[in-house]
C-alpha cells in the first residue's frame, strides 16, 4: 500500500509549517556558540509557543488526517535546528581539558527532556484541535474495561527495548572512523550530519517497528527511550573523559551515541519513531489483505 499524492502533499505541507516557523523563525531563540556552532535550549516559552503554534496549523493543512499528520510540524522544524548545528565534536574541541568537557556533558545529559516538552507542545496542537471537533463518545462506549494490570508494564517495557535497539543500532550506522583501544575496546570518530541524522532515523524506525510489533505500542515510548539513550551514552562516555581528553583527539567517542548532540537524538529520533510506527501498521495491513 503506497502513500497516495495527496497524502504526500499533506505531509509536505505539515512539514512546510514546521520549517518555516520553528526552523526559520524560532532561529534566532537557539543562540548558537560562535565557535562550535552548537545549538543551546534557551526560549523555551517562545519556543514551546511556536511548536503548539505549528500543531494547529499543522492539523488544518493536513485535514483530514491532521490528527496523525499534524504532529509531524514541530519535530520537522526541529530537524532543521539538527541540521544547521554543530556538532558534539566542536563541543569537545572547544572544550579541551577533561573538566570542561565532563562540565559539557553534564549539562547535556539530561537536556532531551527540555526538546521533548518542545515536540509535546506540537504535538498538543493537532490533539486539541482533534478534541474540540471531534464528537464526543457515548457514556456506554467510554467505560473501559476491566484494569489490566500487566498493560502497566508494556510501557516500561517498551521503553527498554526501544532504547535497547535504537542504541545498538546507533552503534552501526552512525559510527565513521572506529579505532582499537587498549582501555575502551575501541573509539569511535564524529560522522557527518548527512550519516547521523539517517542512522538515527534508520535507528529510531527499527525500534518503533519492533515494539509495535512485538508490543502493540505507539510510538511515544521509542521516543522518550532517546532521553534514556543520551543519558547513558553521555555517562559511559564521561567515566573515560579523562583517558580519551589526553589519548585521543576530540573527534573520537567511546561510543556513536554520544557523539550526538540531544536536540538531534529527539528531532531525527521523533521522526523515525513515527516512521517505523506506520511502517509496523502498513506492514499489518499488507499481511492481512494483500497477500
Amino acid at each position: 500500500m503506497e502513500l497516495s499524492w495527496a497524502m504526500k502533499l499533506r505531509i509536505a505541507a505539515a512539514a512546510a509549517v514546521g520549517v518555516a516557523l520553528i526552523g526559520i523563525l524560532a532561529w534566532p531563540a537557539t543562540m548558537p556558540s560562535e565557535t562550535s556552532g552548537a545549538i543551546t535550549f534557551s526560549g523555551a516559552v517562545t519556543l514551546a509557543a511556536l511548536a503548539l503554534l505549528a500543531g494547529f496549523i499543522g492539523f488544518f493543512v493536513s485535514w483530514p488526517y491532521g490528527r496523525e499528520i499534524g504532529i509531524l510540524a514541530a519535530p520537522f522544524g526541529l530537524a532543521v535546528w539538527a541540521v544547521r548545528s554543530g556538532s558534539m565534536a566542536a563541543l569537545m574541541q572547544l572544550n579541551p581539558s577533561d573538566t570542561e568537557r565532563l562540565a559539557v556533558l553534564q549539562s547535556l545529559k539530561w537536556q532531551p527532556v527540555l526538546w521533548l516538552v518542545v515536540i509535546a507542545a506540537g504535538f498538543a496542537g493537532p490533539l486539541l484541535c482533534q478534541r474540540k471537533l471531534s464528537k464526543p463518545e457515548p457514556a456506554e462506549q467510554k467505560r473501559g474495561s476491566r484494569p489490566n494490570p500487566g498493560r502497566h508494564l508494556s510501557p516500561i517495557i517498551a521503553v527498554a527495548a526501544a532504547a535497547f535497539i535504537a542504541y545498538l543500532c546507533i552503534g552501526i550506522f552512525a559510527q565513521d572512523v572506529r579505532l582499537a583501544d587498549d582501555r575502551v575496546g575501541a573509539v569511535v570518530a564524529q560522522s557527518a550530519m548527512g550519516q547521523l541524522g539517517f542512522a538515527l532515523l534508520v535507528s529510531f524506525g527499527i525500534a518503533a517497528f519492533a515494539v509495535r510489533k512485538l508490543l502493540g505500542v505507539g510510538y511515544v515510548w521509542p521516543m522518550i527511550a532517546s532521553v534514556f539513550i543520551t543519558a547513558f551514552a553521555i555517562s559511559s562516555y564521561a567515566m573515560n573523559v579523562q583517558y580519551l581528553a589526553h589519548q585521543w583527539p576530540a573527534v573520537f567517542f567511546s561510543n556513536a551515541a554520544a557523539s550526538v548532540l540531544p536536540c538531534q537524538m529527539v528531532a531525527f529520533g521523533t521522526l523515525g519513531s513515527i516512521a517505523g510506527y506506520w511502517m509496523a501498521a502498513r506492514y499489518d495491513y499488507w499481511r492481512k489483505y494483500e497477500m
